[in-house]
């Protein structure tokens, strides 16, 4: 599955890097916990998380993440904004909660394992 699948399957908002949608999703990681992201968040994972500064951007490139999801409608720091299109990671969001947000990737990622 490819970021630009799963915003368009989910109309998730695209905050900021519309150029790497193309991006292959191998899984997916949720904390709000900066360091436990860094210490176990693997390559090509999508982020779900409800930070909106900029540090999350930092981590995504570190661990060369997919992407990075905002739950509940929340908004990132316009600092944010910039370092996602510097790290070249998508930034998207939702109004979904975390709990419903990562059950449905979860799913769609089994989903295309199992086939």
């Amino acid at each position: 599955m490819k970021v630009s699948d799963l915003v368009e399957k989910y109309k998730l908002k695209v905050f900021a890097g519309e150029q790497v949608l193309d991006n292959e999703i191998s899984g997916g990681y949720v904390s709000d916990l900066l360091s436990d992201v860094m210490g176990n968040a693997a390559e090509n994972e999508v982020w779900i998380t409800l930070q909106t500064h900029q540090n999350i951007m930092a981590i995504a490139s570190l661990k060369d993440l997919a992407a990075v999801i905002l739950v509940k409608g929340l908004e990132p720091d316009e600092d944010t904004l910039e370092r996602s299109r510097d790290e070249g990671i998508p930034l998207l969001g939702t109004d979904k909660g975390t709990f419903e947000m990562a059950g449905k990737l979860f799913a769609d990622l089994n989903s295309d394992s199992n086939q």
